[in-house]
């Protein structure tokens, strides 16, 4: 029988990679991204599961926080829908982790870097389409490095290309992406098959561990719920925003209104500043039909 559990849901996600109890795992998820950087053996966790209550009742799901032996800090997450301002979240909490560590006495030398991976269910660049997007502060012309103490990691697993027969000859971060992607749909022996690594027969033992224990089960399912109803509110509020836009532009009689219609729609949706009279007569009709297919592909981003 299947697993049946995603790994996806950000509940199995954490007992997954945020487990005293499975560091192991974590640290080789941890290796297999950041490749070219001082390998990872020891990992102690900042937020160590603790399942609790927020006002409103529901269980409160943290992102996995940790630290390495060489002082680096870790934000490990996952996301199935693309909230707005998704890039500023994500520099924020990376450049918070940062600041925090000084302490009074400190020198900025004694800065360590701060290092976030966000594994994303869809994708937030649809170019270039790689799994794997690395961003540090470089020098826009030329390739000179200001520092690597701030790093974002995306994952985008809308750009995995690899397959079930190819999956024994791709890399780890690849096997790793397939597994996040698949795993639920497998029985723990065709993943001890299909992986060459062991810890991924670990990892289908704690996906396993949640299917049969009843208390565990019950809370995987109500986060499960609650990615699912976001999921649809979000769909509609998106069918809704861009048909209310296309009715205003009718109402208007021209194409140009319809499409600064969809545009002020889609800025309200994506909690954006709303665009002035000045702004829009500022644009031609090409760049607003850009703006507006740009918009639309941010907001329906988190479908795939």
């Amino acid at each position: 029988m299947a697993i049946g559990i995603i790994p996806l849901v950000d509940y199995a996600f954490k007992k997954l990679l945020g487990s005293e109890h499975n560091t192991r795992i974590t640290i080789h998820f941890l290796n297999s991204v950041l490749t070219g950087q001082p390998r990872i053996t020891v990992i102690r966790f900042l937020n160590p599961i603790r399942l609790r209550q927020n006002a409103d009742g529901k269980l409160c799901i943290l992102d996995i926080l940790a630290i390495d032996e060489h002082g680096r800090q870790l934000n490990i997450e996952v996301q199935i829908l693309m909230p707005a301002g998704m890039a500023q979240r994500l520099t924020y909490y990376t450049c918070r982790a940062y600041v925090e560590q000084m302490k009074e006495g400190q020198d900025y030398s004694d800065l360590r870097p701060s290092i976030c991976i966000c594994v994303l269910a869809g994708q937030m660049f649809a170019a270039p389409p790689v799994l794997h997007l690395d961003f540090r502060l470089r020098e826009k012309s030329h390739t000179l490095t200001l520092t690597d103490d701030l790093q974002i990691h995306l994952l985008q697993l809308n750009h995995l290309h690899v397959t079930a027969e190819t999956l024994y000859d791709a890399s780890a971060l690849e096997r790793w992406a397939w597994f996040l992607c698949h795993a639920d749909q497998l029985t723990s022996e065709q993943i001890h098959e299909l992986f060459p690594d062991e810890v991924f027969t670990e990892a289908a033992g704690v996906l396993e561990m949640i299917a049969q224990s009843p208390e565990e089960l019950i809370e995987y399912n109500a986060r499960l719920k609650a990615q699912r109803d976001d999921r649809a509110r979000l769909l509609y509020a998106q069918q809704q925003g861009i048909e209310q836009g296309r009715e205003e532009g009718r109402e208007q009689g021209r194409e140009e209104g319809r499409v600064k219609g969809e545009i002020l729609l889609l800025q309200k949706l994506l909690m954006l500043p709303v665009w002035t009279d000045s702004q829009f007569a500022a644009c031609t009709m090409q760049e607003l039909s850009q703006i507006s297919a740009d918009l639309q592909h941010r907001l329906i981003a988190g479908r795939s």
